[in-house]
């Protein structure tokens, strides 16, 4: 087995972390981090399926990421959508969300075809994330009240979502391009980030909801 087939095994494998989390920990997890532990399930599964095609020989496994996108602009905008207190912020999201799940729709159909790799729909998704995650961070440090951030769960998942777009987006812009000259270099790249990632998100889901104390300025 060749480095980068280890490490994308290791990267697959490295996705059963947070999941493990989650079952651990799972009476401690409000809505939101719930919503988080299914996407990581979710996440889990696809890098399943498309190791175990990759392996009998299916190597068109871009259907499967097609679908994975999409689930995932639902489920990690459900989780931002719950964590935010402001109802603008809130309905911003949730037009937001639904835009881009409409662009990934119709790209699958019109555009970059179940059979191609989603450049455009992991981008917009990158996007996404990455916005979402920069205004969450705002929230968080703005609040009026004493937290411990470090110990917060979604701090956590949310430093790994903003890690693992912000690295990867331009792979995914540039991803037709890449394959075609440095395919092995971009899937080193992916595998490592992914790695880290779930590292950051095991953290998020084994944290203690904390007590929160107000206080006036």
């Amino acid at each position: 087995m060749s480095a980068a087939s280890a490490l994308s095994v290791l990267s697959t494998i490295s996705g059963i972390f947070p999941v493990l989390a989650a079952i651990y920990n799972y009476k401690s997890l409000d809505k939101i981090l719930k919503i988080a532990a299914i996407y990581f399930l979710i996440s889990l599964l696809s890098d399943l399926a498309q190791l175990l095609m990759n392996h009998y020989g299916m190597h068109n496994n871009w259907p499967v990421i097609h679908i994975y996108i999409a689930l995932s602009v639902l489920l990690l905008g459900a989780m931002y959508y719950y964590a935010f207190f402001n109802p603008g912020l809130r309905k911003a999201i949730f037009v937001i969300s639904a835009c881009v799940l409409l662009f990934i729709i119709a790209n699958m159909i019109y555009i970059e075809t179940i059979w191609d790799y989603p450049s455009m729909a992991n981008t917009a998704l990158g996007l996404m994330i990455i916005c979402f995650s920069l205004v969450y961070f705002y929230q968080l440090l703005s609040r009026q009240e004493f937290v411990h951030i470090e110990k917060q769960g979604l701090f956590w998942i949310n430093a790994g979502m903003l890690f693992y777009f912000a690295i990867n987006i331009f792979l995914f812009m540039l991803f037709k391009r890449i394959l075609s000259e440095h395919q092995e270099g971009f899937y080193m790249i992916n595998n490592i980030t992914n790695i880290i990632a779930n590292i950051i998100f095991t953290v998020g889901l084994l944290c203690k909801p904390q007590k929160v104390t107000s206080y006036q300025y």
